[in-house]
C-alpha cells in the first residue's frame, strides 16, 4: 500500500487522531525501530525504511497509539 493509503486507513479507524498526531506517533515508533525495538510485521527492517515501517505497524494496528483508542459502544 502506499503512504497514503495507509495514512488515510489509519485516521479513518481513528477518528480521534489528526495528521500532526499520527506524524508524532510515527516519528516515537520510528525512534525505537532504529534503537533496537523489533519489528512487529515479517518484513526485514533492513529493506524498508523505519518510517514505513512504522507506518505499517499503526495502520497493521499492531502497535497501539497510547490516547487515540476507539471505543466502541
Amino acid at each position: 500500500m502506499k503512504t497514503e493509503e495507509l495514512t488515510a486507513k489509519i485516521l479513518k479507524m481513528n477518528p480521534n487522531m489528526d495528521r500532526y498526531q499520527l506524524a508524532i506517533a510515527i516519528s516515537t515508533r520510528c525512534d525505537e525501530l532504529e534503537n533496537g525495538a523489533q519489528s512487529k510485521l515479517s518484513v526485514s527492517a533492513n529493506s524498508v525504511k523505519s518510517s514505513d515501517l512504522a507506518l505499517m505497524e499503526i495502520a497493521e494496528g499492531l502497535v497501539r497509539v497510547k490516547g487515540f483508542v476507539n471505543i466502541e459502544k
